[in-house]
């Protein structure tokens, strides 16, 4: 094993009782399924372990490569990330379902909003689109230099979102790119379409390493039928369906709608304990804005095959990636496609 590999599991062992070192092995590009139609051409995956930045492997030749977001074979396109609002009359929502990543955060008032990560796949419009939050760049910076779309922020965090590294495009700042859809009742309404934002971020990074890793569940998890987020004013359950072998996801006791009427749903769910302090900033009506920090390390629950992984997150600085330990010290393997990511108070 390398000096590298060594280091690392040295840092991890005062981290979680009985670390030990051990590696993962990600073998030939796996079948798709209809619900992440990506399709399966391309190079097939390399031999890893869990300490093989995922570039070593995106130098082979070709369009196609394995997503580090999903495990599945994919165009490598530069990367948006979309913050949705996530209020009642904001539902359904709109080609959520093609983003690789879908992070659940906690806003003013005990209320949730949603950041979709795209890159494998680019819809023609996505939405309802919602505003930043201070903690959005803290977490963003582990994806490099990505754009980021969002309807706009108070002016004391206007020069914030400007200075950070991300290429960021606001609904004033770009509004040929966002449109209101009939039907809808403003602010609930405004829609955005993802290439003109990237059009406009023709530096955007295309996706690396930020510490995902897929493969066979483990060993050992808790059966879990159900689990539930909850928030001070928003709740958000996750169901294992033995038949369809994914989670299904509702908001506030109600299914989680797409604008196509079906179920929003995914193979992997990882609950993240993290602290949320209040930040600095306010909404318009002078509530504080948590702040959530993902720097650090903590507990985390990842749900998989109708399991429960109690495993152990860790991200030592913000242009890091977020690694999850499962017992054993080996990486927690996550299934393929789409990862949801739910902040849960620590």
């Amino acid at each position: 094993m390398s000096s590298l590999a060594t280091g690392r599991r040295r840092r991890t062992v005062p981290l979680l009782a009985l670390l030990a070192a051990g590696s993962l092995t990600l073998g030939a590009a796996p079948a798709v399924d209809r619900h992440d139609p990506v399709p399966p051409q391309g190079p097939q995956a390399a031999e890893l372990d869990e300490y093989t930045p995922l570039e070593a492997y995106q130098q082979v030749k070709g369009p196609w490569k394995i997503s580090p977001y999903t495990g599945l074979m994919a165009k490598q396109g530069p990367v948006l990330a979309v913050k949705f609002d996530n209020a009642r009359r904001a539902r359904p929502h709109h080609n959520l379902d093609k983003a690789d990543i879908v992070y659940v955060e906690k806003v003013e008032g005990g209320m949730s909003r949603l950041m979709g990560m795209y890159s494998s796949r680019l819809p023609k419009s996505v939405g309802p689109v919602r505003s930043a939050r201070e903690s959005d760049v803290e977490l963003l910076k582990q994806f490099g230099r990505p754009a980021l779309a969002y309807s706009g922020v108070r002016s004391a965090l206007h020069k914030y979102l400007k200075n950070s590294p991300l290429y960021v495009r606001s609904h004033g700042a770009l509004p040929r790119a966002y449109f209101r859809v009939p039907g809808r009742s403003a602010p609930h309404n405004l829609f955005v379409d993802p290439a003109k934002v990237l059009k406009s971020a023709p530096g955007a990074w295309k996706p690396r390493d930020i510490g995902f890793r897929f493969g066979p569940a483990p060993k050992g998890g808790t059966p879990t039928a159900e689990r539930t987020v909850r928030y001070a004013s928003a709740s958000h359950t996750f169901r294992w369906s033995p038949s369809k072998k994914r989670w299904f996801v509702s908001f506030d006791g109600a299914p989680a709608r797409l604008s196509n009427g079906q179920q929003m749903s995914a193979r992997t769910i990882v609950i993240q304990k993290v602290k949320m302090p209040p930040s600095k900033y306010r909404d318009v009506n002078g509530a504080v804005t948590p702040y959530i920090k993902t720097i650090g390390e903590g507990w985390a629950y990842v749900l998989r095959d109708g399991k429960a992984y109690k495993s152990w997150w860790m991200r030592p600085n913000a242009k890091s990636g977020t690694k999850f330990i499962q017992k054993g010290g080996k990486p927690m393997p996550f299934a393929q496609g789409q990862v949801w990511i739910v902040y849960e108070d620590a």
